[in-house]
């Protein structure tokens, strides 16, 4: 078995290129890290060929280098060890042909280009080995062809490499936002239940008493004993009453929101998570006080009770730190806690609806929303937004 590493050409580029012109430097921050070599493996016999084949590449310019086997054995190790960039192969070989070679690297790594550099090549031959999956045969009587195609492979095989993963990347924004807008339903649903339940339960129960209290007034005569207490009861239920109302509409939208701000309305919801569930909640407001366009302080106080909820089903925290501040032209909004730690997985999982929303709503703003956890230090969730454009007034100054 023969296997031989060939002299690694000079470098000419500096991102790692996916042709063999030279390409120019990235405009990415100083200083650029070294590009590693394109991997050329060649499956070629014939010492003189491999070093008119390592000439005619050496002059096209990036860094390569190229690994050259003549056998089975040699080549299968080669791509089970680490596939290369470029397969380049004669047809005839002593012990195998280029077909079987074809076919191997197709088992083996069928997403590295494969190029056919042969003496023996007919057409029929040729155009099934494309048919098999070759991307392009060169003649060695017509070696200034090399260049070009093996330039070609490199740039077609990486702008498919592109499109795959765009097309993963929209098949999962796709996957994801199925699962929102079936979580986003499912959310609705649990809303409006739990709404009919509260005014069915405290609402009828509290007006049904009324009646019944009413029926019995009515059957009295004026100034008869009991009708002062029994006003009175009434009045007290009707408070009652007012107050359930003012909850349930306060949960759907707080008032607060519209009338004062974004940073009075965390402050509040903050007050009412930590009186809820007995978890301190620090609040650092930093940000001058303005009502904020409708959508923007609606999308970042969503958000915020989204984290707080997640708080509150997964974190098991006993401490919730709240920081509003402005980066130059970003509000930014910090809630850590000192729980669990969220995982890596649970961040990327397509099923995690409400990081999911979280982010869509973020990204509505032109912003983002980042979470960062260590296990048993708790998480950190960042919304970062940039200020819309209209302001209204500062409190007060309207």
């Amino acid at each position: 078995m023969k296997t031989e590493t060939l002299e690694i050409l000079p470098i000419k580029t500096a991102p790692r290129p996916t042709s063999i012109q030279d390409a120019a430097p990235s405009a990415a921050a100083a200083p650029p890290r070294a590009p590693a070599a394109l991997r050329i493996l060649l499956v070629e016999d014939s010492p003189p060929d491999v070093a008119m084949i390592k000439h005619i590449l050496g002059k096209a310019g990036p860094e390569m280098s190229v690994i050259q086997v003549d056998t089975r054995e040699a080549f299968e190790n080669e791509l089970n060890q680490r596939p290369p960039d470029l397969i380049l192969s004669d047809y005839a070989l002593p012990a195998f042909d280029g077909g079987r070679a074809l076919e191997i690297a197709q088992q083996l790594a069928p997403q590295v280009p494969f190029i056919f550099v042969t003496g023996t090549l007919g057409e029929e031959v040729a155009i099934d080995m494309l048919k098999q999956g070759a991307t392009d045969y060169v003649l060695k009587n017509r070696l200034t062809r090399l260049a070009p195609a093996v330039s070609r492979a490199l740039s077609e095989n990486a702008e498919k490499r592109e499109r795959k993963r765009a097309e993963e990347n929209l098949r999962r924004s796709h996957d994801r936002l199925r699962a929102l807008s079936g979580h986003l339903q499912f959310v609705r649903e649990e809303e409006r239940t739990r709404l009919a339940r509260e005014v069915h339960d405290e609402l009828g129960q509290a007006l049904t008493g009324l009646k019944l209290d009413l029926a019995w007034l009515s059957g009295q005569r004026a100034g008869a004993r009991g009708v002062k207490r029994k006003l009175k009861t009434m009045s007290g239920q009707i408070d009652a009453t007012i107050h359930v109302v003012r909850r349930i509409s306060t949960e759907m939208r707080p008032g607060v929101l519209d009338s004062l701000g974004l940073a009075p309305a965390i402050e509040w919801q903050a007050a009412e998570f930590q009186d809820r569930t007995q978890i301190r909640c620090e609040m650092k407001i930093e940000l001058t006080e303005m009502i904020w366009e409708r959508e923007f302080s609606t999308a970042c106080f969503r958000i915020f009770q989204e984290t707080l909820t997640n708080i509150i089903r997964h974190a098991k925290a006993t401490r919730v730190e709240v920081r509003l501040a402005r980066d130059g032209e970003q509000m930014v909004l910090t809630v850590q806690d000192n729980g669990r730690g969220i995982t890596e997985k649970e961040v990327g999982h397509a099923h995690s609806i409400g990081l999911i929303g979280m982010k869509e709503r973020a990204a509505q703003l032109g912003g983002e929303v980042t979470f960062r956890g260590l296990p048993g230090q708790g998480t950190t969730v960042t919304l970062r937004a940039p200020f819309p454009v209209a302001m209204a007034l500062e409190r007060g100054s309207a």
